[in-house]
């Protein structure tokens, strides 16, 4: 079985694997920090096909464990505009070449970091319209496939409707379950899955899976604010990395 030999992949996939379990078991937005990190030393796209695998064998855990909470009008609204966002990017992903997509994985993560430390929630519950949730959708598609961060676009259309804490995880989890499995279509059409990348998530799937129960176990017994300020403090630096790297392929090619 072919699989990348580089430590320092692994010295960065062992905090990403972690962050995706805790992301799955509950901390949305967790796991955004994922695919930047392993985005340092492999290719944007080839990161997010090698945690893709992961990441559907975690989905079938945590949607089992919330299979019986979830809300049926968001997910009704959100999907369909998931469906265009991802069909985008398979368009982008196929046209644009990885410096470029690095600096719009680090200018996205920015621009989520920024929102986070300075957007505001609404103080009373409120549903956005079918059209304005379809939007959002779309985004958290788009990002999702790209560079596997979709939480936040979905954030800002489910959080001001202050669901039940459970309701929410669960609407959450299903939601980027379906995501993921669009995503498979893509990331074939795009040459993304290859035996030295399958390999790869063959060999982080154990620890994975570990980091996924302990993410069910978390979230039903941490609060979750702690996790949100480091992660995304991590996204924002990771980002700005990215940014760099992106801007130097470029230079150095002109």
């Amino acid at each position: 079985m072919t699989i990348i030999a580089d430590p320092l992949f692994y010295l960065l996939a062992l905090p990403a694997i972690t962050a995706l379990g805790l992301g799955k078991g509950g901390f949305a937005g967790v796991g955004m920090i994922s695919t930047p990190l392993l985005a340092l030393t492999v290719p944007p796209l080839q990161a997010a096909a090698i945690l893709l695998p992961i990441l559907l064998c975690q989905d079938v855990i945590s949607v089992w464990v919330y299979r019986h909470q979830w809300s049926a009008w968001n997910l009704k609204v959100l999907l369909p505009g998931a469906v265009v966002g991802v069909g985008a990017a398979w368009l982008f992903a196929a046209y644009v070449p990885n410096a470029y997509v690095e600096i719009a994985v680090g200018v996205t993560g920015v621009c989520f970091a920024l929102y986070n430390w300075f957007g505001k929630v609404a103080a009373h519950p409120q549903r956005p319209t079918v059209m304005v949730g379809r939007f959002w959708g779309s985004l958290a598609g788009f990002t999702s496939t790209i560079i596997q961060v979709g939480a936040p676009p979905y954030q800002v259309h489910i959080l001001p409707q202050r669901l039940d804490k459970l309701t929410l995880i669960g609407t959450t989890i299903i939601f980027f379950a379906l995501v993921n499995v669009m995503k498979l279509v893509p990331y074939f059409a795009l040459g993304q899955f290859s035996p030295r990348t399958l390999g790869t998530s063959v060999v982080l799937l154990p620890f994975a899976i570990a980091a996924n129960f302990f993410g069910l176990w978390l979230a039903r017994r941490t609060p979750t604010e702690l996790f949100y300020r480091i992660t995304y403090l991590l996204m924002f630096l990771i980002s700005l990395a990215l940014i760099w790297q992106g801007g130097s392929a470029i230079a150095a090619s002109i």
